[in-house]
C-alpha cells in the first residue's frame, strides 16, 4: 500500500499541473480575502509588531511583503510575520469537525512564495487549496468519532499549528514547482517542525498567537529544504514512528488523509468567523442577541446559565475565577462569562467586535459585574451536536422571580447551513482593513482579492499589485 504522504503528494502534483476549477478557486479566494483582512487587523495587536521587529534586520533581502514591515523580506520571514498577524486576534477561519484553523498558516505561506516566484493568481489559489486540503485532512485524522472530539485537542495539542506546518509546506512546494517526490519530501520534512500547545487558551500568555506564523515559516523552510535536496521517509505520516502515531497514537485515523481524495474536498467545510473571539463562543453570542431582540433588559438579569458541549468548558470556562475576570483583551476572547456579558450588554458590531477585546474594555465594571453572574455547564444536547457544529444555549433568570428567558443555538452564525454571504465577507474585510489603511485603498484591495478567480493567463501583474497594496 502506498504511504499517505506519497499518495497525497502525487495527487497534489497532478492537480497543480491540471489546475483547479472555478468553484475551488472561488472558495480559496474567500479564504484569502478573509485571512488577509484579519492579517491587516492583526497589525493593531502588539504581538505582530514584536515579531516584525525580530525579523526587521533581514528586511530588504527578499521579495515577500510582511504587513507592517516597509522593506521586503525572505519568504519564510514574511510568512512568520503575516501568520502571526492572521492568528493574533482569534478571528481566523475554522474547519469542523477537526476544530482547526487552516488558512492562518497556509495563506501567509502561499502568499509569500507566490510573491517570491511571481506566481499567477490561479497558481496561488490552487496551491492554497491543496495546502488547506492536506491541513484539514491531517486534522480529521485526529477526529475521534467515539469521543466526539479531536484527539489533538484532548491532549492539549494545537492542531492548527501542528498540521498547519505541513499544509504550508505543500502549498509552498507547489509554488516552487516541486514534483510529486519533492512535495512528499517537503511535507515529510515539515512533519519534524510543526508544534504547539493549547495551555495559553486557558491561563494566558502571548505565544499561541505566533503558532501560525511559525507553522508558515516552517512550511516554507521545509519546501526550500526539499528543493535543496533534503529528504524525508515515505512513511512519515503513517509509519510506526510517524507523524500520526507520534501525536495521536492508536486513535489516529490514517485513512482520513487520503480517503476519497479527488472526489471529496474536506476543505469545503471551512467556516468564516463573524466574531473576533474563540469559535466555541459564537453560538453563545448569537443566543445573547436573540434574547436582546426578544426584549431582554440587562437590568432585569439575576443570573445567566450557559450551556456548552462538555469538551469546550476547559477552554472557555475554566479556571472559573480566571474566566470571570480575564487578565487582558486577548484572554477575554476565550472567556465565556466575559463574551456572554458583552453580547448581552450590546457589544461592538453585530454582536461582539474588536473594540470589545482591548485591555481597557475588559476592566469595564458593568461587563465584569454581569460576567460574575454567568455560570457555565456541560449540556448533553450540545454534546450530541459538537463538533459537527459549535452549539450553545443561554438561560437567563430574571429578578423578582419572573419566568426566565431561554435561547438555544445549534449552529452558530457562519456555520454549515448558516454561512456568511458575500456582502458579510466583504463587510468583515473592510472593517478589518480600515483599522490600518485608508478606506479607498482597502476597497481596492478587497476588490482585487475577490476577483482573483477571474484572472486569466499568467497574471503576475495582479500578484505584484496585491503585494503593493499590502505594504502598510
Amino acid at each position: 500500500m502506498t504511504a499517505s504522504a506519497v499518495r497525497f503528494a502525487r495527487f497534489a502534483a497532478d492537480t497543480a499541473h491540471r489546475g483547479l476549477g472555478r468553484e475551488e478557486r472561488t472558495r480559496a479566494a474567500t479564504w484569502m480575502l478573509d485571512t488577509v483582512g484579519v492579517m491587516l487587523a492583526g497589525r493593531t495587536c502588539p504581538t505582530g509588531r514584536q515579531v516584525a521587529e525580530v525579523v526587521a534586520g533581514r528586511a530588504g533581502k527578499g521579495a515577500a511583503t510582511a504587513i507592517g514591515v516597509a522593506e521586503p523580506l525572505p519568504a519564510a520571514d514574511a510568512a512568520l510575520v503575516n501568520g502571526t498577524l492572521a492568528h493574533s486576534l482569534d478571528f481566523d477561519d475554522t474547519h469542523l469537525p477537526s476544530v482547526l484553523h487552516p488558512s492562518a498558516s497556509v495563506v501567509p505561506a502561499a502568499l509569500a512564495v507566490a510573491q517570491e516566484t511571481a506566481a499567477s493568481p490561479a497558481r496561488l489559489l490552487d496551491a492554497l487549496t491543496l495546502g488547506n486540503e492536506l491541513n484539514v485532512r491531517l486534522g480529521m485524522a485526529g477526529y475521534d468519532t467515539v469521543l466526539g472530539n479531536s484527539q489533538y485537542f484532548e491532549r492539549g495539542q494545537h492542531a492548527t499549528a501542528i498540521c498547519g506546518a505541513l499544509g504550508a509546506a505543500l502549498a509552498a512546494g507547489v509554488l516552487y514547482g516541486l514534483d510529486a517526490d519533492g512535495l512528499a519530501h517537503a511535507v515529510g520534512i515539515a512533519a519534524s517542525m510543526g508544534s504547539g500547545l493549547l495551555e495559553a487558551n486557558r491561563t494566558g500568555g502571548t505565544v499561541k498567537r505566533v503558532h501560525c506564523g511559525w507553522a508558515a515559516h516552517s512550511g516554507i523552510t521545509a519546501a526550500q529544504f526539499a528543493l535543496g535536496g533534503l529528504t524525508a521517509p515515505p512513511t512519515v505520516l503513517d509509519g510506526r514512528f510517524g507523524f500520526l502515531r507520534a501525536w495521536l497514537d492508536e486513535p489516529a485515523d490514517p485513512e482520513a488523509v487520503t480517503r476519497d481524495l479527488g472526489d471529496h474536498w474536506e476543505s469545503a467545510r471551512i467556516q468564516i468567523k463573524p466574531y473576533p473571539c474563540n469559535h466555541f463562543l459564537h453560538a453563545a453570542v448569537d443566543a445573547a442577541l436573540q434574547l436582546r431582540r426578544r426584549g431582554l433588559r440587562v437590568d432585569d438579569i439575576e443570573a445567566v446559565e450557559a450551556a456548552f458541549p462538555t469538551a469546550v468548558l476547559r477552554t472557555v470556562a475554566e479556571p472559573a475565577e480566571v474566566k470571570k475576570a480575564p487578565a487582558d483583551g486577548y484572554a477575554a476572547k476565550f472567556s465565556a462569562p466575559y463574551v456572554i456579558a458583552t453580547a448581552l450588554l450590546g457589544g461592538a458590531g453585530l454582536g461582539v467586535g474588536l473594540a470589545d477585546f482591548t485591555d481597557e474594555a475588559v476592566t469595564d465594571p458593568a461587563r465584569l459585574a454581569l460576567a460574575a453572574r454567568v455560570r457555565c455547564a456541560a449540556d448533553p444536547v450540545c454534546d450530541t451536536l459538537f463538533p459537527r457544529s459549535l452549539p450553545a444555549g443561554l438561560l437567563v433568570r430574571i429578578r423578582g422571580g419572573q419566568e426566565g428567558m431561554l435561547a438555544h443555538v445549534p449552529v452558530s452564525r457562519g456555520g454549515e447551513g448558516n454561512e456568511l454571504g458575500p456582502d458579510d465577507l466583504l463587510a468583515k474585510f473592510h472593517d478589518n482593513a480600515a483599522l490600518v489603511m485608508p478606506e479607498e485603498r482597502g476597497r481596492e484591495l478587497g476588490a482585487l482579492l475577490a476577483a482573483l478567480p477571474e484572472v486569466t493567463g499568467e497574471g503576475e501583474r495582479e500578484t505584484a499589485r496585491l503585494a503593493a497594496l499590502l505594504t502598510v
